[in-house]
């Protein structure tokens, strides 16, 4: 990194650290992982440091603040997976949580226990596994699968779907 990288980066810290620390712990509600996403959102910024002009402009200032709510949202979606996770391993009975459409803020989980995802089809386990496990964004699950964006999500509707009625009469029994 040149002297000149160096400062530029010096000066976008002293500039937007704390906006970007009050964005991340808005979305995420705790220190520890607010403080992860601005760190993930420095190196992301660092990668790109190219791309950046002046740093007090405001169009460097749109940047960071969607590169910071991205980093945020990762972070959420990693913290969901590691706690839901974490919380079926403290029951007994191991399950997957899928979540009820693709909005971050959306708090509604359907519990699937992992032995109807033996009945999925190969192709359409990967794409709960990059989803759901992995965290992925619905481009690079569609860029993984080799299928359109918009197939991605319609797909895994349609999987979620297939998942609801296997529960549903796996409860009636």
């Amino acid at each position: 990194m040149t002297q000149q990288e160096s400062e530029k980066v010096r000066q976008l810290y002293l500039l937007y650290e704390q906006p970007m620390y009050r964005i991340a712990f808005a979305v995420l509600k705790q220190q520890e992982s607010a403080e992860d996403a601005v760190s993930d959102a420095f190196i992301r910024i660092i990668n790109r440091l190219n791309k950046i002009g002046d740093p007090a402009s405001e169009k460097t200032k749109a940047y960071i603040i969607r590169v910071i709510k991205s980093a945020a949202i990762d972070q959420y979606r990693k913290n969901k997976i590691f706690y839901t996770r974490q919380q079926s391993m403290d029951n007994d009975d191991f399950a997957l949580q899928i979540p009820d459409n693709t909005d971050v803020e959306s708090d509604v989980l359907d519990r699937v226990p992992l032995q109807f995802l033996d009945e999925l089809s190969p192709g359409d386990r990967q794409l709960v596994n990059l989803r759901c496990i992995h965290g992925l964004s619905w481009r690079d699950t569609a860029k993984r699968l080799s299928i359109g964006e918009a197939a991605a999500r319609k797909r895994f509707q349609r999987i979620r779907k297939r998942l609801s009625s296997m529960k549903e009469g796996s409860d009636h029994e």
